[in-house]
């Protein structure tokens, strides 16, 4: 771990914060692709091969499509489930399943617990496009350990397609990163978010 660990998780958090208090969807998401480009391009966290960053042009985004914001309650009446992944420097990490998603005309996502000291909501998505339009592992919709959270009140997530990102092993294969089980996988495409970089 390092400080400059702590300022990317720091400028995640606050872009996220950003994007929840700007009322308008469209331009939420046009400053997260943004912002999200200038951390890629110039943190010195970026999974983005540092010989690469300067010349890097974006994560390519799909224009955003309100049709893929879902504001959905948590189902919670799902048998438990543990997970453990191995993600290298971090070693063996615990999941749970909490609950369920269902997310009319899309199917159903789990919603995990990550075990580990602090805890957090994890939610993975892979489609039909994934390994075609889309990460081949995967994609993330909410990881609160990160900060990357959309919101939603009352046990409620906003789980917005548009949002979905790349794990950092999509861009260099020195991370390790948990991707979508099963329970994570949709049958239908999703052409939302970033795509394949």
């Amino acid at each position: 771990m390092s400080l400059t660990l702590l300022d990317w998780r720091r400028s995640v958090a606050r872009l996220y914060a950003e994007v929840r208090g700007e009322p308008d969807v469209v331009a939420a998401h046009d400053h997260w692709r943004r912002a999200r480009d200038d951390l890629l391009r110039t943190h010195p966290d970026s999974p983005i091969p540092a010989p690469q960053r300067a010349g890097y042009p974006g994560a390519p985004v799909a224009p955003y499509d309100p049709r893929l914001r879902f504001d959905v309650g948590v189902d919670t009446g799902v048998a438990p489930r543990h997970m453990d992944l191995a993600t290298g420097s971090d070693g063996i990490v615990p999941f749970d399943r909490i609950g369920c998603a269902h997310l009319p005309g899309y199917g159903d996502l789990d919603v995990w617990w990550l075990g580990s000291y602090g805890g957090g909501v994890f939610v993975p998505v892979k489609d039909a496009s994934a390994g075609v339009t889309t990460y081949g592992g995967g994609r993330y919709l909410i990881d609160t350990v990160k900060g990357a959270d959309l919101g939603g009140e009352d046990g409620r997530l906003i789980l917005d397609f548009n949002f979905a990102y790349n794990p950092s092993c999509a861009y260099d294969p020195a991370w390790a990163c948990p991707l979508a089980p099963a329970g994570n996988t949709l049958q239908r495409p999703v052409p939302a978010g970033e795509l394949v970089p």
